[in-house]
């Protein structure tokens, strides 16, 4: 009778485990429609805040009729300011917003910018430093095709901004005893401490994790579809573009003036895809 209760226990336990994977979460899906044409894109689980507000926003019709009001040709399509909605010909846009900020989620190297990904916006600058959303704008990768050896030299020059921050920070370790060596009137010192410095970060970079490299699949996208890799960890990115990569291409050309506004208004109306 043990052996049977044993047995049915671990049966109904396997059942429901399969159920589980069974009745695995579907993709959220969202339709952006357009004029040109309708691109789906596909919203990240691992990008929760995001994904959320994305959804709340589009499911409550806040998008309808707004424009995209940014395009680059070989950059990114960029829409969600409310303020584009009935905007005058010509007028400067961009600084709306629904009133709140999304708090980063960068996976730059599981969620880059590739083409078609699609992105959070965001004020730049001192003002921002934890690099947090727009609460409704947000942008679709167009990009570029890049060379691998392209792709070397940006590894480079990100290693080097890295190794500066180091160099910056062991100077700022050191700065009392350099200090002393000025007001000692000890140039010689002074300039054999430097070199140790930089000896030192030097050391420190070389020994650590510093040193930036693409990963495989950021490599194979950026040099066969394009994208736009400096981008990366600096925006978020929550989702992807599923269907409609030619609408993109098209609404990528469009003649803009000289603030990137398209000539001719490009709305958008969304919905979520059942």
């Amino acid at each position: 009778m043990n052996r049977f209760l044993l047995f049915m226990t671990v049966t109904l336990i396997v059942s429901l485990l399969s159920c589980a994977n069974d009745t695995k979460k579907e993709d959220d899906l969202v339709s952006i429609k357009t004029d040109f044409g309708n691109i789906k894109v596909k919203l990240y689980n691992d990008t929760p805040k995001h994904k959320e507000n994305f959804l709340k926003l589009a499911n409550e019709g806040f998008y309808d009729g707004l424009l995209f009001h940014r395009v680059i040709n070989h950059f990114m399509i960029q829409g969600g300011d409310p303020e584009s909605k009935n905007a005058e010909a010509g007028a400067r846009l961009g600084g709306g917003s629904p009133g709140y900020k999304v708090d980063a989620e960068f996976l730059p190297e599981k969620y880059f910018h590739k083409k078609g990904a699609l992105a959070a916006a965001r004020r730049g600058g001192p003002s921002n430093p934890e690099k947090q959303s727009s609460g409704s704008q947000f942008y679709i990768v167009h990009g570029e095709i890049f060379t691998p050896g392209k792709l070397d030299t940006m590894e480079m020059m990100i290693s080097g901004k890295q190794k500066n921050e180091i160099l910056k920070q062991c100077f700022e370790a050191a700065n009392d005893e350099l200090q002393k060596y000025r007001e000692d009137n000890n140039p010689e010192g002074f300039n054999i401490r430097v070199a140790e410095i930089r000896e030192e970060a030097d050391s420190i970079f070389e020994a650590s994790a510093e040193k930036f490299k693409f990963t495989d699949a950021q490599r194979e996208a950026y040099t066969t579809i394009g994208g736009y890799p400096s981008l990366d960890g600096e925006y978020t990115v929550f989702g992807e573009v599923v269907e409609g990569l030619d609408v993109l291409d098209k609404i990528a050309a469009v003649e803009t003036d000289k603030n990137n506004r398209p000539l001719t208004d490009i709305k958008m109306e969304m919905e979520l895809v059942k």
